[in-house]
């Protein structure tokens, strides 16, 4: 199986359950007349952007794929090389980042996450903790074909400590897939979270750091949202709750942990938090704005869109609109539409 193939399926296996909360969705198409299209208006005299995403911001990645081997077909070139040589900036990257495969895409994230001087710790966590099984094997699979090193040895050789090893467990792949509640189950985590949160008084023991570790890492998204609402009620009630006791923590283990029981508590939530600070204050973080409607757009952006209202009394458009311009910010806006 080739690896564009590959990564038509992982983004399709999301598709397939998600499909209500995505703000981009399958439409007809004809990939060979898409190509016809797109190779039109990326002439050299007369670059057509609006054309350009019409076709792209309107196509799911399994479309655009399909878009991108009919062009290679028809031009001989790469679509990917072609965006990049002919359109430019913030733009450009968006475009590119469309017609990527979609693990290879979050590969090239964390790649770039974790070359050069200093590691992006918080790119780490938002695609590593939030990914499925299957996606995480394809974002191996692709990222050891691209850069000829398996994935976990890079992030080993950048990291360390604590935070090291929460990445190589949650990159075993390990989790659970079984998605029946087993409220037995629940309960056995809940008293093991109690157990461990009360026995830490000062410093934040092993113990506690294994037993959130062990917990986080093997069960389904499903059966830790569960245990987590159901530990509400005791935080508000307990001087060493979950989070209390992982504040005792320093530096990226505590900031690791925080962020993966937030994501596995309310993913939404957590995006649209991701989605603020890209946009927040002087300057934006392009990256991070890009990689997160690119990604989530297909699976649950319009969950994302409710609770960016939800916590900010703003919609996301509006911000976007704010924070960006032109081209690239019509492409955006486009891909969040409902």
């Amino acid at each position: 199986m080739s690896l564009s193939s590959l990564n038509s399926d992982y983004f399709y296996y999301e598709i397939k359950q998600l499909n209500q909360t995505a703000t981009l969705k399958p439409t007809p198409s004809n990939p060979s007349c898409d190509a016809q299209t797109l190779k039109k208006a990326l002439k050299d005299d007369c670059i057509n952007e609006e054309t350009i995403i019409n076709v792209l911001t309107n196509r799911i990645s399994r479309q655009r794929l399909q878009i991108a081997a009919e062009y290679k077909k028809l031009c001989g070139n790469d679509l990917i090389c072609e965006l990049e040589d002919r359109l430019s900036g913030d733009f450009k990257n968006l475009m590119v980042a469309l017609v990527k495969p979609p693990a290879e895409f979050l590969a090239d994230e964390l790649h770039y996450a974790i070359s050069g001087l200093g590691t992006d710790e918080k790119t780490l966590v938002e695609i590593l903790c939030t990914a499925t099984n299957l996606q995480i094997d394809y974002i191996k699979h692709a990222y050891e074909k691209k850069y000829e090193k398996p994935l976990v040895e890079d992030i080993a050789g950048d990291t360390s400590g604590i935070f090291q090893r929460w990445l190589i467990s949650l990159l075993s792949a390990e989790r659970s897939e079984c998605e029946n509640v087993n409220e037995e189950a629940i309960k056995k985590d809940i008293d093991e979270l109690k157990a461990a949160c009360s026995g830490s008084k000062s410093d934040p023991e092993e113990s506690v750091f294994l037993s959130i570790l062990g917990i986080v890492v093997n069960r389904h998204p499903d059966h830790l949202h569960r245990v987590f609402q159901h530990l509400q009620q005791y935080r508000e009630n307990s001087q060493n709750a979950l989070d209390e006791i992982i504040e005792k923590f320093t530096g990226d283990a505590k900031n690791s942990m925080l962020a993966i029981v937030k994501s596995m508590e309310d993913k939404s939530t957590f995006f649209a938090e991701r989605l603020h600070d890209a946009m927040a204050g002087i300057g934006t973080s392009d990256r991070q704005l890009i990689r997160i409607v690119v990604s989530r757009c297909e699976v649950d952006m319009f969950n994302i869109k409710q609770a960016y209202e939800k916590l900010y009394e703003r919609c996301l458009e509006e911000d976007i609109i704010d924070d960006t311009s032109g081209h690239y910010k019509d492409a955006l806006l486009s891909l969040i539409k409902v």
